[in-house]
C-alpha cells in the first residue's frame, strides 16, 4: 500500500471512529441486547437481530456468519460495536427491498406505470440545446423505456433528421438514434422500449423511415402488421422487444414518385376508363419488397379524437389505443372528468408531457398523472429538478425494470376509483435521521465553507396523494463532517401504494441560498423496517460515493 493510500485509509477509519463515537443511543443499545462480553455472535445475536428487529425473515445463520466473515476485524467468531456498526453503515444494509422484479408482469401494458422520457434526444433546453443520441443511451442505462423522437424531413427533404421543430436545436439523424435505442435497449432491463414518434414526414420519407426502423432494429422489432388490439400485450410477452407508438399515417405508402405518376396521369387525356383504372396506385402497384407498410409497424395507435373530453376518454371495448394529454390538459381534465380518466387508463393509454413553455427542459409534479391511472408521464431526463427525483423514486421500485404495476384501486374496473375523494388513514411511518458520513471524502474541503466544517441539516417528507404531501426539516449541526441529528418524524398514509419519501440534505449558509449537499427519492412499499444506510444522489441522480445517512424506518398500523 502506498504511503498516500496509507494515509486515506487511517483518516478514513479516524473519521468512522468519530461516528462510532457519535452513535445514537439506539445502536448502543440494540448492540448491548443482542451482544454478550462486548461480542455479537451468528446465533443469539447477529441472527437474532436481523430477523427480530430488522424483520429480515429470509435471513439465515448462514448470511449473519457472512456478514462476520466479511468484517474487517478479530476474532472471527462475533462482531464488536464498531464492526456491528460499520455493518449498519454499510452498503450491503440497504434501506430498499432486493427482490428483483417481483411485480406481476402478465397483466396488459395499460396496468403499468412506464418510465418514460420526453424529446429524449434533447442534450439541453427545447429552444438551442444540441439534438443527440447520448441523452438516449443515459437514459436508457438508467432504465427509461419509453423514448420520445420527433422526426422531420432533413433540409434535402431525402432523409429523416430528429430535432424540436421550430426551433434552433441542431439534428441527429434518424438513423443514428435507432441504432443506439436497438444496441443499449435492454443493458438495464429486459422488458420493452416503446419509441413514441412524433411524425412531421412526407409520405415518401415515411416509406422510408418505416424501411430504417425495420432494417435496423430487424428481429427485436414487434411488428402487429394490420392488427389492432383488443388489449395490450404484457410487458413479460414482449421482453426484449422493440415497440412502435405514433398516430397512422394517412396514404403512408404513397412516395413522392407515386404522386408524380398520378398527376401525370390525370392530366392525360386517354378516356375515363384508362384514366379511373391509373389514378389507383395502390391496387395495381406492388408493394414495397425492402420495408412492410408504415402503418403496420405501429404497434400502440395515437391520436386524439375529435370533439372535447368525452370523445377522447371513450373506452372502445374492441380497440385499445393511446391519448395522449399536455400537463395542463390533464389538470383541466382531472377536475371534471377524474374518472372518467382512470376508467380510460384501465384500458387505454394515457401520455402526459410537459407543457410548451417549459423551455428550460424542467418538469411537472408527476403524481396527478398516476393518481389518474397515466402510464406514460413523459419527463425531460436531462433535467435535475425535484420532480425527476420523484421519477426517480417511483421506478427504482421492482427491481428498477421501469415497469410498476399500478396499485389495485386503479385498475378495479366495479368501482372506478375517485382521485378527489379523502381516503382514510391506512400506515404511519415513522423515521429517525440519525447521523450522516462521507462529504470529506466527496466534496472539497471548502466546497460548503471556505473557513469551517459545514452545517448540515435534513428534509425528510412525503410526495404523494394531497393528503399526504408533507416536508419536515431537522435542526442544523454546525460545524462537523459527521453531523448527528437523532431526530424522529411521523407520517400518516392515505395512500402508501403511491407515496415517495424524500430525502434531502442541506448546508446552511446565513448570507446565501443554502448549499445542496444530496438526496433520494424512495417508494414507500419497498421500503425496509430497521436501521439501514441509505445512500444519497447528487442533484442528477447520480449516486455518491461516500455520503449516506443511518437512518430507522418503523411501519405501524393507525389506532
Amino acid at each position: 500500500m502506498s504511503k498516500q493510500s496509507y494515509r486515506v485509509c487511517l483518516c478514513f477509519r479516524r473519521r468512522f471512529k468519530m461516528a462510532v463515537a457519535q452513535a445514537p443511543e439506539d445502536v448502543k443499545n440494540l448492540f448491548e441486547m443482542y451482544s454478550e462480553n462486548g461480542l455479537m455472535n451468528v446465533d443469539d445475536g447477529l441472527h437474532k437481530f436481523l430477523v427480530e428487529y430488522q424483520k429480515e425473515d429470509e435471513t439465515t445463520t448462514d448470511d449473519a456468519q457472512k456478514i462476520i466473515d466479511g468484517s474487517k476485524h478479530l476474532p472471527k467468531n462475533g462482531l464488536h460495536v464498531e464492526a456491528f456498526f460499520r455493518h449498519l453503515f454499510s452498503d450491503t444494509n440497504s434501506p430498499q427491498v432486493s427482490l428483483g422484479v417481483h411485480h406481476d408482469m402478465n397483466a396488459p401494458l395499460s396496468h403499468y406505470f412506464i418510465f418514460t422520457g420526453h424529446n429524449s434526444y434533447l442534450t439541453g433546453n427545447q429552444l438551442n440545446s444540441d439534438c443527440s443520441d447520448v441523452p438516449i443511451i443515459n437514459a436508457l442505462k438508467r432504465g427509461v423505456r419509453v423514448i420520445e423522437l420527433d422526426i422531420w424531413p432533413n433540409s434535402e427533404k431525402d432523409d429523416a433528421h430528429v430535432l424540436h421543430g421550430g426551433t434552433l436545436t441542431a439534428p441527429v439523424t434518424l438513423l443514428k438514434c435507432l441504432s443506439s435505442i436497438k444496441e443499449y435497449a435492454f443493458v438495464t432491463s429486459d422488458f420493452p422500449v416503446v419509441i413514441t414518434l412524433e411524425d412531421h414526414l412526407t409520405p415518401d420519407l415515411q416509406a422510408k423511415a418505416a424501411n430504417m426502423i425495420t432494417q435496423t432494429l430487424g428481429d427485436i422489432l414487434f411488428t402487429p402488421g394490420s392488427e389492432v388490439f383488443k388489449e395490450f400485450p404484457s410487458p413479460e410477452t414482449l421482453k426484449k422487444r422493440i415497440i412502435i407508438s405514433t398516430k397512422p399515417p394517412k396514404d403512408y405508402t404513397e412516395t413522392k414518385e407515386d404522386k408524380d405518376k398520378e398527376n401525370d396521369l390525370k392530366s392525360d387525356k386517354a378516356d375515363d376508363e384508362v384514366a379511373t383504372k391509373k389514378a389507383e396506385p395502390h391496387e395495381n402497384k406492388p408493394k414495397q419488397k425492402k420495408a412492410p407498410e408504415y402503418k403496420h409497424l405501429i404497434a400502440i395507435h395515437a391520436g386524439k379524437p375529435k370533439g372535447g373530453l368525452d370523445e377522447c376518454l371513450e373506452v372502445d371495448p374492441e380497440k385499445v389505443r393511446r391519448l395522449s394529454l399536455s400537463e395542463l390538459e390533464l389538470e383541466k381534465a382531472a377536475e371534471t372528468h377524474g374518472k372518467q380518466i382512470v376508467r380510460f387508463t384501465q384500458r387505454n393509454m394515457l401520455r402526459v408531457y410537459p407543457k410548451g413553455i417549459r423551455v428550460d427542459s424542467s418538469n411537472y409534479n408527476p403524481m396527478i398523472a398516476w393518481l389518474h391511472g397515466a402510464q406514460m408521464v413523459a419527463f425531460n431526463m436531462q433535467g435535475c429538478d425535484k420532480h425527476l427525483w420523484l421519477m426517480h423514486g417511483m421506478f427504482k421500485a421492482n427491481g428498477q425494470c421501469g415497469y410498476v404495476k399500478k396499485p389495485d384501486f386503479l385498475l378495479n374496473t366495479n368501482e372506478i376509483f375517485d382521485p378527489e375523494v379523502k381516503h382514510s388513514e391506512k400506515m404511519i411511518l415513522k423515521v429517525t435521521v440519525y447521523l450522516g458520513e462521507g462529504w470529506y471524502y466527496d466534496f472539497d474541503h471548502t466546497h460548503f465553507d471556505p473557513y469551517s466544517p459545514p452545517d448540515f441539516y435534513v428534509k425528510v417528507g412525503i410526495a404523494g396523494v394531497p393528503a399526504d404531501k408533507q416536508m419536515t426539516k431537522s435542526k442544523i449541526v454546525e460545524d462537523s463532517w459527521v453531523p448527528s441529528w437523532n431526530q424522529e418524524f411521523e407520517f400518516h398514509l392515505t395512500m402508501p401504494q403511491l407515496a415517495l419519501l424524500r430525502i434531502e440534505v442541506h448546508e446552511y449558509d446565513m448570507s446565501e441560498k443554502d448549499d445542496f449537499a444530496g438526496q433520494t427519492c424512495l417508494p414507500v412499499s419497498e421500503i425496509r423496517s430497521g436501521i439501514r444506510a441509505v445512500p444519497l444522489m447528487d442533484k442528477k441522480g447520480d449516486k455518491y460515493n461516500n455520503v449516506k445517512l443511518l437512518m430507522r424506518f418503523e411501519f405501524t398500523n393507525p389506532s
